[in-house]
């Protein structure tokens, strides 16, 4: 199976998008090494304060996936306070 979380992301008082990419990709890095998973940015690329982000998960137990995902939002909020999560879906395939 596989798991795919989008996360829509609110950086605010962003002035740039060199400062954007600064605060995105240090983000995605450690999503990457914290919880096993692949990242990448999705959307509104050209977007100062704003950034999609996709995270793909296999594993053959959908509830595992579902957790896994869902605790990326989690700790999301919890650790990067600077980064408001506008919209989280989750999708298993």
């Amino acid at each position: 199976m596989i798991g795919i979380l989008t996360i829509q992301i609110h950086f605010p008082g962003c002035s740039s998008l060199k400062e954007k990419r600064s605060r995105l990709k240090p983000l995605i890095h450690r999503l990457q090494r914290e919880f096993n998973v692949s990242v990448a940015e999705m959307d509104l690329h050209d977007t100062w304060q704003d950034a999609v982000i996709a995270c793909a998960l296999v594993n053959t137990d959908a509830g595992q996936i579902q957790r896994t995902l869902q605790s990326v939002v989690a700790w999301i909020e919890k650790h990067w306070p600077d980064v408001q999560v506008v919209d989280d879906q989750v999708e298993i395939i």
